[in-house]
């Protein structure tokens, strides 16, 4: 082809995916380098005695994104991976009993909040306003542009004051509304993309007018479906999948990159995109060039999300009484976020998210038997120093306790499989630094143009794609940084053959 061009994407999750495959589409021949045995990074696979897993994010909002990249590469999303919906979009629980069916249908919602707190029906419908507002100013026009340059900050600005952005999530919702365990199911969206509810930017309500106005979907199949589904696509248009090759180091020559070394082979590429944590990218990846030593040096110094305790389990029968998405509170709810995020202990305590796919496909489980993960968040390593290879095992029997006795009667007599993934694992498996689940946290000061940057500043052919670039992580998140990072790439590939030509 004439005047082509070669990339390589390092990291096969749904960022790295979604860019390789506008890439691939666009005709930049792309190869993706995986470390793992099969494609999804966070959003992998176990497989056990017949149960499927997924491993990592489970909650598929705004699908018109996804559509959007079968769309530009010619092809149909129904023909590869099929949606289905979920509702109610959560179900949230109380220790006191208090359950609140968090649907897409308003006369529902008007009355659940009514008979709760008369006075908040008013009050939500004006955070349904506000939420919608920052989603247009937020998500629509600034999801997936790049932030390049403090200009580009500067004027969208004067939108993010108007919203009041620099308040917290919890601080905006409870302006409208009184009534505390409504604020708290109006304000733990910010926890799904690693962000404490009391400081992370009230721009993450816009997570509220998304569901809202998208839905809430599971791939059927699992999760995991959906990365077959792209990684199909990708192979599909032509692009190169390569597992079980972990990538020991970008090659730099003359301050630019110039490929990467995989098992101790060589891909020369013209551009290099990296779907990895962004510390890692610097520290290791680029251990060999002064600017991997002085960019790990000020990401180290950022604040990074918390860190998630994962079981996976699979049993006998199907409990009844569960929803697909349930929401967990514990005692207490600020006081455990601080705990999480502040301090270096486990608590005793914890809020819980239980996934029960099962609820809607059956085939993620042998016949008469269901699968389920449970999440707790809990600290990262360099908040608190716990030793998980010992502190692993309890605190699982302490959630399986606390979930028999509350939620899953029986649920050890009818335990069939079960494994737990730590803070270690995210270091060690998705080479996480400290262990975090999402990245940079999500602050006001580290979002947008404060976050690192689609395109590295010094060397100009080296791309982020995924959570810890703009504008985040969650899957719309990383997919709209994939089409950020994509639109840098092609851009430059045109400057390129402008100057050429």
């Amino acid at each position: 082809m004439e005047n082509a061009r070669t990339a390589v994407v390092v990291g096969s999750g749904f960022g790295g995916l979604a860019l390789a495959i506008r890439l691939q589409s666009s005709g930049i021949a792309t190869t993706v380098f995986e470390k793992r045995d099969r494609p999804g990074g966070r959003a992998y696979v176990y497989e056990d005695k017949g149960f499927v897993f997924d491993a990592g994010p489970t909650v598929i909002t705004d699908p018109a994104a996804l559509r959007e990249l079968w769309a530009e590469a010619g092809r149909d999303m129904e023909d590869y991976v099929t949606l289905l919906p979920v509702d109610p979009f959560y179900q949230l629980c109380w220790e006191d009993g208090f359950r609140f069916d968090y649907t897409n249908d308003q006369a529902s919602l008007d009355r659940q909040i009514g008979q709760k707190s008369p006075r908040d029906v008013e009050g939500y419908k004006r955070f349904l306003d506000y939420s919608n507002e920052v989603y247009r100013e937020g998500y629509e026009k600034l999801g997936a542009v790049p932030f390049l340059s403090f200009r580009d900050m500067v004027r969208a600005a004067p939108q993010l004051i108007r919203l009041e952005s620099y308040r917290s999530v919890y601080a905006k919702v409870a302006s409208f509304i009184s009534d505390e365990q409504l604020r708290q199911a109006f304000s733990f969206h910010s926890l799904l993309v690693g962000g404490n509810p009391f400081d992370t930017s009230s721009i993450y309500a816009l997570i509220h007018a998304l569901e809202r106005r998208g839905g809430v979907w599971f791939a059927k199949g699992g999760t995991g479906a959906l990365v077959r589904a792209m990684a199909k696509l990708f192979e599909d248009l032509g692009g190169t999948l390569r597992l079980n090759a972990p990538v020991d180091e970008i090659v730099m020559e003359n301050g630019r990159a110039r490929g990467v070394v995989a098992d101790g082979n060589r891909l020369d590429a013209e551009m290099v995109a990296v779907n990895a944590d962004v510390v890692h990218l610097y520290d290791q990846l680029l251990r060999g060039d002064p600017r991997g030593a002085q960019q790990a040096k000020s990401l180290k110094k950022k604040r990074f999300s918390m860190s998630l305790f994962v079981i996976y389990f699979g049993l006998r029968g199907q409990p009844a009484d569960l929803k697909h998405h349930m929401v967990l509170f514990g005692p207490r709810y600020r006081e455990l976020i601080d705990d999480i995020f502040k301090t270096d202990i486990l608590a005793d305590d914890f809020s819980l998210y239980l996934h029960c796919p099962s609820v809607t496909d059956d085939s993620l489980a042998p016949p008469g038997h269901s699968a389920h993960y449970v999440l707790s968040p809990v600290p990262h390593l360099g908040t608190a120093d716990i030793d998980w290879d010992v502190e692993g095992p309890r605190y699982r029997d302490r959630i399986l306790d606390y979930l028999e006795a509350r939620y899953i009667p029986g649920l050890k007599r009818d335990l069939v499989t079960c494994r737990i993934f730590t803070p270690f694992d995210f270091r060690d498996e998705l080479n996480a630094h400290l262990g975090s689940a999402f990245s940079v946290e999500p602050l006001l000061t580290q979002s947008a143009w404060f976050r690192p940057h689609n395109r590295d500043d010094v060397i100009e052919n080296l791309y982020l794609v995924g959570a810890g670039t703009h504008p985040g992580a969650g899957i719309p998140g990383v997919i709209g940084s994939a089409k950020a990072t994509a639109g840098l790439m092609l851009s430059d590939v045109e400057q390129a053959r402008a100057v050429s030509s």
